[in-house]
């Protein structure tokens, strides 16, 4: 917010009497935060400099930075609910990995998908955690008691999740990238001893018959195929981003698992291009798009400031 200033380069701004911290307009930003070229500054994922200019870290800064107050309130209360549980049984650092890694594959599959606008939040991270949690149920099946409610409960917690990602504005690619991470690196990371190994380490040598192995011989499997999946997938990739393709082009069906059209709302993912006109004391914009046009009373408006105008017009 320091960098935004929206004083500065705003006509008017929320909670003004925070000086340069102050938020952009609710028109602007309805999630009480800066604006888009300021997201963009500050690591915000935008694929045309991952490509062209090789800012592959975008991928990862992209995971720290939030639309807004909202955004970040929500993300770090999910993040709370979801995340103690894991820590708690698995400790820091494997859930910190599983965190970080899935919030860069929902990064990459996003970029794959989304290519004409910015992208920010923990999202992705998020639904790693969800996925984790799935795929920890599944490779420690043996140890759960009441495991089928406990699947049915979960699967209805995801599928609820994914399905607010069809509303327009949500990066439900960041979210289906992050969950299929999540849910392979859930058999990586999450593997538990079976009970009896556990039972055989606590009892005296001279009273345990037979020694049994610290796990199951499904979940070396599930611990094989994760591992090789997660290598080429990620690879593959971030060779396919680094080249250039866009994903849309051999999927026509797959904008529709980010935004579903109705009645109600558009899923117009485009660029956004507007023509300015500016005078002494106003600043004319017309979306050339949808051909609305508005007027600001605005003088010597900078690029970054009709950028953010320009997509507000035509959002």
């Amino acid at each position: 917010m320091y960098i935004n200033d929206c004083p500065k380069n705003s006509g008017s701004c929320v909670v003004r009497f925070l000086g340069r911290f102050s938020f952009q307009p609710f028109k602007e930003n309805p999630l009480l935060g800066p604006s888009s070229t300021t997201l963009e500054k500050m690591g915000a994922l935008e694929v045309s400099k991952v490509v062209k200019r090789h800012q592959v870290w975008r991928l990862m800064t992209c995971i720290w930075l939030h639309a807004g107050v909202f955004h970040l309130l929500a993300n770090m209360l999910s993040l709370l609910f979801i995340g103690i549980r894991l820590e708690q049984e698995f400790g820091f650092f494997r859930i910190g990995l599983l965190y970080i890694i899935s919030g860069l594959g929902g990064s990459l599959l996003s970029a794959l998908f989304i290519q004409s606008s910015i992208s920010v939040g923990a999202s992705g991270a998020l639904f790693g955690l969800l996925g984790g949690m799935l795929s920890e149920l599944i490779t420690n099946w043996t140890i759960y008691a009441n495991k089928f409610a406990a699947l049915v409960t979960l699967v209805l917690i995801i599928v609820i999740n994914l399905a607010v990602g069809i509303l327009p504005h949500v990066d439900n690619f960041a979210h289906i990238g992050g969950f299929v991470s999540g849910f392979l690196l859930g058999f990586v990371f999450l593997i538990r001893p079976q009970f009896g190994w556990v039972s055989q380490r606590a009892a005296l040598a001279g009273h345990v018959s037979s020694a049994k192995s610290k796990h199951k011989m499904y979940q070396y499997i599930l611990w094989v195929i994760a591992v090789i999946l997660l290598i080429v997938g990620f690879t593959v990739g971030l060779i396919m981003l680094l080249r250039g393709v866009n994903a849309n082009e051999h999927c026509s069906w797959c904008h529709y698992l980010s935004c579903v059209p109705t009645s109600k709302w558009k899923c117009n993912s485009g660029a956004t291009y507007c023509l300015s006109t500016q005078s002494e004391n106003q600043l004319t914009l017309t979306c050339q798009g949808s051909g609305k046009t508005s007027m600001y009373p605005l003088s010597n408006a900078s690029d970054s400031r009709i950028k953010d105008l320009c997509s507000q017009l035509c959002g």
